[in-house]
């Protein structure tokens, strides 16, 4: 596999971004697709692991580099796996994320009305895809279970953070220290499965 020194993370979205570049080798030069002037494709796919590809595939074409990219989502378990892929799309539809966040948190509760046994459960999943200058696709996914609390809460993090509340924690990711919840969340374990191709390079 031909040796590289830069690689595209094939993203928009900043917090997202960031993540990536923390977990990826320092050698790697890490380049934003808007420092290139490349528009975000249109997730067509039905599948995360289908907009990750498709994402993957589109960034590489017009950058001729390397690239990495994401599809992640919240999935919550009694709104039927909503907002799952469209779990951007949710956000401007609900105009940003606090109000979406909201909207979450009201539906879980209606879901709940007069149930003895209150669910609660979702999960974050990442897909990520990496594209080597061979044209070769690896991809791995990554997913964290746990609750939507009754309240967002905390300012870390990005996206649905403050209304996911890990297994095991007492606390949202939003409320988390920026490094603990990125060593941990699904993103960190997708990267793991990928880390051993990406560190060869």
């Amino acid at each position: 596999m031909r040796k590289i020194n830069k690689i595209l993370i094939g993203t928009h979205n900043e917090g997202k971004f960031k993540e990536l570049c923390y977990l990826l080798p320092k050698k790697l030069n890490k380049i934003s697709p808007l420092s290139l002037g490349i528009k975000s494709p249109k997730e067509t796919g039905k599948t995360f692991l289908a907009n990750s590809k498709l994402k993957v595939n589109y960034f590489s074409k017009f950058s001729k580099l390397a690239s990495l990219s994401d599809d992640s989502g919240l999935v919550v378990n009694c709104l039927n796996g909503k907002p799952g892929i469209h779990s951007a799309r949710w956000a401007k539809k609900y105009g940003g994320f606090k109000k979406a966040m909201k909207k979450i948190i009201l539906m879980v509760q209606n879901k709940n009305k007069s149930k003895k046994n209150i669910n609660t459960k979702a999960y974050f999943i990442c897909c990520l895809s990496f594209k080597t200058t061979t044209g070769k696709i690896f991809t791995a996914s990554g997913k964290i279970f746990g609750n939507i609390s009754s309240k967002a809460m905390g300012k870390n993090g990005f996206g649905y953070d403050p209304i996911f509340v890990p297994n095991n924690y007492k606390i949202t990711f939003g409320q988390m220290k920026k490094k603990k919840k990125m060593l941990m969340d699904h993103r960190y374990l997708a990267f793991q499965k990928l880390k051993k191709v990406i560190n060869s390079l």
